[in-house]
């Protein structure tokens, strides 16, 4: 900036394995999106290796990370990021129309697929305006499996949502890791919400501050149990 050099991230190193729940925190300025920027292969570190699936993304060229992106990474973002006029079907269907080996009726097939593993089969053709918010999180979800990647990249995807329906979100998300053995890396400033994963990342002042295994996850479909049903599910 100007003349100053601003460090956002300074001497991180960590793992992250094939089947783990991660949850990055920390408070505002540590460093939380341009680590999330990085993982998602949206920036390139100034130093140091990041390395995904094998691959060190600092040798790729614009277009090579835009492609392993698009194949090794499925988002989720707090606001959602859904086309308004477009079904939830249609929209889940969005990243492999930039895959030019799938053709259209395996391309509608595989978004059915994810939207009934996030239980929202039955509201394929309704468009955002017509679902609540927890549904609209289901979509993008949907929307991040469809590509089958390596890694799904939260950011805040819960920070929209009520209490009650966080909770379902984060049963959802803990489902996909312990049944289906997705890979997780959720970025939260929500305790309760980090407690729903297996271990902790905490950044502070550009620094990794804590590395905490969660030897006993609290489960999210539990947490649900304490409260009243709704129509919303």
């Amino acid at each position: 900036m100007g003349t100053e050099t601003v460090r956002a991230l300074k001497g991180i190193t960590f793992d992250v394995s094939t089947g783990e729940f991660l949850t990055i925190m920390g408070s505002s300025g540590s460093g939380k999106t341009t680590m999330l920027n990085i993982l998602g292969c949206l920036d390139k570190p100034t130093d140091g290796i990041y390395k995904l699936d094998g691959v060190d993304i600092t040798t790729l060229s614009k277009d090579e990370l835009a492609r392993f992106r698009n194949t090794k990474i499925g988002f989720v973002f707090q606001a959602y990021n859904l086309l308004p006029r477009t079904s939830a079907l249609e929209n889940v269907e969005l990243p492999l129309l930039y895959n030019n080996t799938i053709g259209a009726k395996e391309r509608r097939e595989r978004a059915l697929h994810a939207l009934e593993s996030v239980k929202l089969a039955d509201r394929m053709d309704h468009t955002p305006n017509q679902l609540s918010g927890g549904q609209q999180q289901r979509v993008a979800i949907a929307r991040a499996l469809v590509n089958e990647p390596v890694m799904i990249l939260a950011d805040e995807a819960t920070g929209n949502l009520d209490t009650r329906t966080s909770y379902e979100i984060m049963s959802l998300m803990q489902e996909l890791n312990q049944k289906d053995g997705k890979t997780i890396v959720f970025v939260t400033h929500e305790p309760d919400i980090a407690a729903f994963s297996s271990r902790t990342i905490t950044l502070r002042d550009g620094r990794l501050q804590r590395d905490t295994i969660n030897s006993n996850p609290r489960s999210a479909r539990e947490a649900l149990a304490t409260f009243p049903e709704t129509d919303d599910y």
